[in-house]
Order: C-alpha cells, then structure tokens, then sequence
C-alpha cells in the first residue's frame, strides 16, 4: 500500500531550509562578500532574488558598497540586495536591535525624525529613530523654491523640524534595480525635472545622466560626502552596477518557482522584456495626445489593461491551487474596473505646457489599476506622470488617517497657501511631492508611481510607508476609489502581488 502523499506544495519548505543554507554560506565568506546569482533570500512571502546581467552575481567590493562620505554610509546602507536592493522596516528594526541603533543607517543628519533629536542613549536613539525603524523612512529635507507659486503657511511636526522654508519629506528608499523601466528618478521626480526630463528620444543618454547626478547628491546627502565627492570613475561603476541588475520575487510560500508550469515570474524574464518611454501608453486611451517628444513606435497602438501576463498560464489550474489564486489576482489587476476622482493629474484641468493631468475629467469611469500602472510586467507609470492619489492627504475629518483609511498620524502635517490671507486657497497634506521641486501649487503632493517587482521584500508601502502589508495596499484603494472587492478578491490580489 502506498504511503500518505506529500501535501502538494511541501518542496516549498525544503526550498526555504535550501535558501537559509546558501545565505547562511554566502554571509559566512570571508573578505568581500559575493552573491552569486539566483541566491535566494527570504522574505515573508517567499524569497526575492537580483540577477546582474554585468557579471554573474554581486560583488560586494565596489563603489556601491563602498563608504564614500564620512558617516559610515554607502548606498548598500538603504539598498540591500536581501531586501529587493531596497530597505524594509524589519530589517532596519533588526539591525537597530543588533548594534544599538549605531549601524550607519542611524544617522541624524537624514536617519533620525529630526536633526535635533536626542541620540545619547539607546532609547534616545530608539526614540529618534522611530519613523525609520517601524516606518522605513529616511527624512528628506528640501527648500520651498523661491519662485513656489504658494507659500508654507504652517508646518506641525511632532518631532521639531517646524521650519516653513525647508520642509522635512519622510520618505522611503526607492529600489535601485530594474532601473532600465524608469521614466522619472527619485518619488518627486527631482532627479529628472526640467531639462533633465527623461523623453523617448534621450531616454538611455538622459536616464544614466540623472542617475549619475542622483549618486552624487546622494553621495553628499545621505553619506555626508561633501567635498569629499565620489571620482567620475566611482560614480559610473555605481550607476552601471545599477543598470545591470534586475530583482522580482522568485518563490512564494505556498507556490513555490514563479517561474514554473510556463509562468514567467522571477527576474531573469525581465532582462528581456521589452521598454521604451511612454510604453503601452495610457493617455491614448484617456484621449489625450502627447507632445511631440513623445511620439514613439507605440503611437497608434491601443491602450491596454493587460498589463501582466507573468501568470498567464496558471490560469487554468484547478481553484484550489494556490497558484490559481495568483492568476485570478493578476486578472483583477488588469481588468476590475472603477471610477476614479479626485486625483491631482488625472481629475484636474489640464495645465499648459504639461504632459499632466491627463483628463481634466471630474471622474474617470472604466479605469483599472493598469490605468496608472501601464508599463508591461513591470507596473509603473511608463511616462513622467506624477499623481496625488491621497496617500499623504488626511482625509477630512478624520486627519488621523489618509484618504484611503490608512493610519498617518506619525506624519507632520503641511500647509502651503496659494494666498496666505485666503483660507480657500490653502492644502494640508503631509508631503509637498512634486510641487517642492518645481514651485507649482497644483503639483502638491504628486508622487511617481514605483515599480512593483519585488514588493514582498521591501515593505512597507507606498512613499510615506503608511500601507504595512499588501493586503493594506488593496484596502486602501478599496476606500479610496469605491472598489468592491470580495474577501476572495482581496486575498488574489495579495497573492498576485506577493508574487511580483
């Protein structure tokens, strides 16, 4: 008689006893570390993996890993590759409780709430430190520009940096991979403004010129490197690190490979995949015409909301496979349809000279989560199109929480008037976005769309780090835009996401 069969997906918790084993030895090297690629490290929902298409793995002895300023820091402090070459909270957590809050991540210039706070002892630090440790965010102080078509009327901000003329952004770190599908740097775009605007016709010349920029603000910035400033030598190595490695989810708890049974997941299918700016473009489906920099080999094309199709061909597997689930929740990412309204850059008139808003339409019917996040297979917006969709905007009444229901009373509150002595003219939000960059009232608040590869590494979400779980992402806009999402639906989407 034969034995009992194994529960179908029991090879996925070998897999995960495999993963701790190959980290364990790589942490285990002695001198630089190297990473070979497809090591594996785990994450709640799996394990996420980075390929370099420049070499085959990560060696941990160059300029990205180096301390090029003089606080201890180097980019890998923000950029893990066991976090999806980003930072989650957990792990920022662990390695406070490691080192004391002394790892060079805790830092008050950019890690601690303020500038001023208190960091003398272990719980002063745990104190200081506390948005960073349970929020993941870094503190990003900007000056209001002197031509800012409003003015910051107040700034209540429970951890001291109360300053109206440069404004303290808590903000999370950004992946520095896949970068080849960006269309702006950095959440406010700041690293692409202006003349430096990534377009299809400079794209690849334009988007390494800003990264090449952003390594040496960074550089300055968050390592403390002024004057000290990384050699043109170091600050190519960085940026053609960066552009040779691609990072996704590669294993699910309950699915095991992503790339199984014809299912395309994991990082290596995104070498291939296909990009260029204004991709699959949405505005065409919105009626809007781009300008002239934008016309590409997709004008003409359709719109489309399929925007994934990594999961396609688990879509005829029985219900009851958890696999089944990540197809049917890629299914409601492209095809559940809503109403949107309310969004700054979709639901506002159109302003001269602008690629955005998109519409000008008080409410937009038929739209889909593909709407905002066209680029295939990989999620973010595939032209610069900064949105507010109310992440950081208190919702009225209930100041406590975001326009989505989530919790952001951790975050100060900002009141930029467009005429100080006219109250309806006035926004409170809880991050300034675009318009700290370019002055605009009507950009308050826009922040670019991320890409999603890698979620289940790097939480928590959205820019201000107020969604803690995926399924807080999915409820968030549940709220936001009226979605009526089952409890199965729900549970989809999450499984989908997760699986990025």
């Amino acid at each position: 008689m034969a034995g009992p069969k194994p529960p179908r997906f029991a090879a996925a918790s070998l897999l995960s006893l495999m993963v701790l084993l190959i980290v364990a030895a790589v942490q285990a090297q002695s001198g630089p570390q190297f990473i070979p690629n497809g090591t594996l490290f785990p994450d709640p929902d799996g394990t996420s993996s980075t390929y370099n298409t420049k070499s085959n793995g990560i060696h941990q002895d160059g300029a990205f890993f180096q301390s090029l300023g003089t606080n201890g820091r180097s980019c890998a402090t923000c950029h893990q590759p066991g976090d999806a070459m980003s930072v989650s909270a957990a792990d920022i957590q662990q390695r406070f409780d490691s080192t004391q809050g002394l790892d060079p991540i805790f830092r008050t210039n950019d890690g601690s709430n303020c500038d001023t706070s208190d960091v003398s002892t272990v719980d002063a630090r745990r104190n200081a430190y506390s948005l960073l440790r349970t929020h993941g965010l870094i503190r990003v102080a900007i000056q209001v520009p002197s031509n800012a078509s409003f003015t910051v009327t107040d700034v209540d901000n429970q951890y001291g940096c109360n300053a109206t003329a440069t404004i303290s952004m808590y903000r999370r770190p950004l992946p520095s991979t896949n970068l080849r599908f960006l269309s702006a740097v950095m959440w406010d775009g700041r690293e692409s403004a202006g003349p430096r605007k990534i377009t299809f016709d400079n794209y690849s010349e334009q988007l390494i010129a800003n990264l090449l920029t952003q390594s040496l603000d960074a550089t300055n910035g968050h390592a403390e490197g002024a004057g000290l400033h990384p050699t043109k030598g170091q600050k190519k190595q960085i940026v053609d690190f960066e552009m040779g490695l691609f990072t996704a989810q590669t294993t699910g708890n309950q699915t095991g490979w992503l790339n199984a049974n014809g299912a395309t997941g994991g990082p290596q299918a995104l070498v291939t995949q296909p990009f260029f700016i204004s991709i699959n473009s949405s505005i065409h489906f919105l009626g809007f015409e781009p300008p002239a920099g934008l016309v590409t080999p997709g004008d003409g094309v359709p719109f489309t909301s399929a925007i994934f199709d990594t999961f396609n061909a688990w879509g005829l597997l029985p219900a009851d496979d958890p696999r089944a689930a990540v197809a049917r929740g890629q299914e409601l990412f492209n095809s559940k349809q809503f109403n949107v309204s309310g969004v700054a850059g979709i639901n506002d008139p159109k302003e001269a000279g602008g690629l955005i808003p998109i519409t000008g339409l008080d409410t937009l019917p038929g739209a889909t989560c593909g709407t905002c996040h066209d680029t295939p297979n990989v999620g973010n917006h595939s032209f610069a199109t900064p949105l507010n969709i109310g992440t950081g905007d208190p919702m009225p009444g209930h100041p406590e929480v975001n326009l989505g229901g989530l919790d952001i009373r951790y975050l100060p509150k900002i009141t930029a008037c467009k005429d100080p002595n006219n109250a309806a003219t006035c926004k409170t939000t809880t991050d300034l976005g675009q318009a700290l960059i370019d002055g605009n009232f009507n950009h308050l608040g826009k922040i670019k769309g991320p890409i999603l590869r890698g979620l289940s590494a790097r939480a928590p979400y959205f820019h201000n780090g107020s969604a803690g779980t995926l399924l807080d992402v999915v409820r968030f806009y549940e709220t936001r835009f009226d979605i009526d999402f089952t409890a199965q639906q729900e549970s989809d989407l999450v499984a989908f996401l997760s699986s990025l």
